[in-house]
């Protein structure tokens, strides 16, 4: 080995990506593509499904706020999009004004995509990290920007649920009454079967208490835009259920939330959501994409980006995220843009 490849074999093991693999080429049916997430990754799905909506056909979120909540500063996220003070919550109709504007504009898909999208709302009511008003304001974003499209959007919203700042599992995780890593809670209650359920109504197989296969690492870096750093991990994962390999599947991309990346909790979030055992029952493709904590910018805590950290565009089409999330999508066979 000379000394070239020597440094690029070692730069891989120092990055961990030297076992990991590009994402495959798959038959997916690209008028089926969802999303979802918890905490950050709530509001990440929000982000990529707006921006995204001629190309998206649903998103679930669990704890997230509205659309462009923090306006691009981490002052405003902190004040008006976790736990809002009387006088602070987001003022919904200057959301929604935003982003008509940024859909004329071309930042975003036109509003039309929303048109008869499926959108599931769920939030705990022991949740004390986010309000729950957030998840109110956010329904109503969304009919705001759906009034008067072709069909209705399909919108559930389930604000009672017997739970904390955790993902809901039947009895995977953590304790459901505490937010503590991996942030994945044993809670009586199947939030990745409701979601799946949601955005894609009565599953075509009985599910299986367990997944059948593995979730499996790539690349990230190989989607990098023109080699911009969009400040996420070297690795993600992606579960392809066996069907999946060649026959025609769906897409559904899953959100982590903050400090439930693998960097922090390892593959609890990949592994013990619960949603490689519904793909293999619906047929759906699952990507989960990873970001990274860094102290410049700051985000110790591995957060998505919905307040600006990676840039002024960081919620609309020219958002590095975004984009490097739409490339992984592109490449697996469902592309976010046309063309692309």
């Amino acid at each position: 080995m000379n000394a070239c490849a020597l440094a690029t074999f070692a730069l891989g093991l120092a990055t961990g990506v030297a076992h990991a693999d590009g994402l495959p080429k798959l038959a997916l049916d690209a008028s089926r593509t969802t999303v979802s997430g918890l905490s950050s990754g709530a509001y990440m799905a929000h982000q990529v499904h707006v921006a995204y909506s001629d190309h998206i056909a649903g998103a679930a979120l669990i704890a997230g706020g509205p659309y462009h909540c923090a306006q691009g500063t981490l002052q405003t996220a902190l004040a008006s999009c976790m736990t809002p003070a009387e006088g602070k919550a987001p003022d919904v109709a200057a959301l929604a004004a935003f982003a008509k504007d940024a859909a004329k504009a071309g930042r975003i898909a036109p509003l039309a995509g929303l048109s008869g999208d499926h959108v599931l709302i769920l939030h705990g009511r022991a949740d004390k990290t986010v309000a729950e008003s957030l998840s109110t304001d956010t329904a109503a974003l969304y009919r705001a920007l759906a009034a008067g499209a072709k069909k209705p959007l399909d919108l559930r919203k389930d604000l009672a649920g017997a739970y904390t700042h955790t993902f809901p599992t039947l009895g995977a995780g953590a304790a459901c009454d505490v937010a503590t890593a991996p942030f994945v809670g044993h809670c009586g209650y199947d939030a990745a079967g409701a979601i799946f359920a949601a955005l894609y109504g009565r599953p075509a197989h009985a599910v299986a208490a367990t997944a059948a296969g593995e979730p499996r690492a790539f690349d990230q870096e190989a989607y990098r835009i023109a080699g911009a750093d969009a400040h996420l991990a070297a690795k993600g994962y992606i579960y392809v259920p066996a069907a999946c390999e060649k026959g025609r599947c769906a897409l559904h991309v899953a959100f982590h939330g903050c400090q439930q990346n693998a960097e922090t909790i390892d593959e609890a979030f990949v592994r013990d959501a619960g949603y490689n055992r519904w793909a293999d029952a619906y047929g759906v493709v699952v990507l989960y994409p990873q970001t990274r904590a860094t102290m410049a910018p700051l985000n110790p805590k591995g957060c998505w980006d919905w307040w600006g950290y990676s840039g002024e565009a960081y919620d609309t089409r020219d958002g590095a995220q975004l984009r490097q999330v739409a490339a992984m999508a592109a490449a697996l066979g469902a592309p976010l843009l046309d063309g692309r």
